[in-house]
């Protein structure tokens, strides 16, 4: 209880207040709560308060640069990763994501597995570390790379992707909060299976079953991303099932189209909020603006309307959403077929979309938080990619 106290007063505290992480060497130990052994190979990333590094079973050989996961580690009386590490023991240990994937015959569910997390003391401090699944690309690289465009083929297959890990995790009783391309990494080996991460917002909506009541908070005004956060955060309130839906439908046109009407004022949070409340009563005028031709993906209009009649502890039919994305392919004569019609990117270029299975060299980090798990070169705290570790503020303003 004492260790609970003290990472509340630390979330509290803010970035000032918190200790930076030493580095640890390759080849480190650390033991999880259930006596499991990890070894540490060369850092992928530093953060402004942890590092992540590679990671595998221990062993008498050295962690290689394939390994299967990465660990995350921070000074124990940090919150961001206390935050996290939160959802992940209680949503995405590697049973309970199988077991829904064999329930609703899914081919994969894209949350990230936990395998295990503890505590660990070097040279008189204690740190907190979590071991994971090791990811690779996100996807603000990729659309960057392409022009900031995506086609409306894999806006619309990423979205369904999306919409079973939202599924998942609000029936797990958590909502995101901040759902955005650099939040969603691509598969080290699949690059057609894309993740949800970065749970450090991650807010227990329905603890026991219980939703928590709509309540207006303006020390909590703003919360997330500028672009893409939901009304409700704007105005205070916790994350919710109807707020990670409004959000995925934000960033569904920013993928689309390029750009979302509210960009050009994102220092102004009250503007930002203004513009959207706005563009919800009028969501045809949302779509002129942002799709001024004449052929508009009219599935997004019917998405964005679903959303905006849910009531805050309303339970969406994930269904009726994945139908409206569905439709939509099916107006353009195409399908379901799981193929996100990516490219790669390697050190910010766009490379050709794998299609056969090839030895894999270990790319570079590709721009993820200290939230994320990414596939990544030994080079870190020198290059592009592994300064874009250092914590991101949430809000931009």
């Amino acid at each position: 209880m004492p260790r609970v106290k003290a990472a509340a007063a630390a979330r509290k505290a803010g970035p000032t207040k918190r200790r930076l992480a030493e580095r640890f060497p390759a080849g480190e130990v650390v033991t999880d709560m259930a006596k499991k052994q990890w070894k540490l190979g060369l850092p992928v990333g530093q953060g402004g308060f942890g590092c992540i590094y590679l990671a595998d079973k221990n062993s008498s050989k050295s962690v290689s640069t394939d390994a299967p996961c990465v660990v995350k580690v921070e000074p124990s009386d940090n919150g961001p990763l206390f935050t996290e590490l939160k959802f992940y023991q209680r949503a995405a240990k590697p049973e309970q994501i199988q077991k829904w994937i064999c329930a609703r015959k899914l081919q994969y569910l894209g949350v990230p597995k936990y395998w295990g997390s503890g505590l660990h003391d070097k040279n008189g401090q204690s740190y907190r570390f979590m071991v994971m699944d090791r990811l690779g690309s996100d996807l603000q690289k990729i659309y960057e790379a392409s022009a900031k465009r995506f086609s409306r083929k894999t806006v619309l297959q990423l979205s369904l992707k999306i919409l079973d890990v939202l599924e998942y995790i609000h029936e797990h009783e958590y909502a995101h909060g901040d759902i955005k391309a650099a939040n969603l990494l691509l598969s080290c080996t699949h690059p057609d299976q894309v993740y949800l991460v970065d749970y450090g917002l991650a807010y227990r909506y329905c603890p026991e079953g219980i939703h928590k009541e709509y309540k207006e908070d303006p020390k909590r005004r703003h919360d997330g991303t500028m672009e893409f956060t939901s009304i409700d955060a704007h105005n205070g309130v916790a994350p919710s099932r109807r707020g990670d839906l409004e959000i995925l439908g934000y960033c569904m046109i920013q993928w689309l189209s390029g750009h979302l009407p509210w960009e050009d004022n994102l220092k102004d949070a009250n503007y930002v909020r203004d513009s959207k409340i706005r563009y919800r009563e009028n969501i045809a005028s949302l779509m002129d603006t942002c799709f001024p031709e004449k052929n508009k993906p009219d599935e997004i209009a019917k998405y964005l309307e679903t959303v905006k009649v849910l009531g805050y502890a309303e339970k969406p039919s994930y269904q009726s959403f994945r139908d409206i994305l569905l439709q939509g392919l099916c107006a353009m004569g195409s399908k379901d077929d799981g193929r996100l019609g990516l490219s790669l990117v390697e050190n910010g270029a766009l490379k050709a979309k794998a299609r056969t299975k090839r030895k894999r060299e270990v790319p570079g980090i590709t721009g993820g938080s200290l939230d994320d798990t990414t596939c990544s070169s030994t080079k870190t705290d020198e290059t592009p990619q592994g300064r874009c570790l250092r914590t991101r503020k949430r809000v931009r303003k």
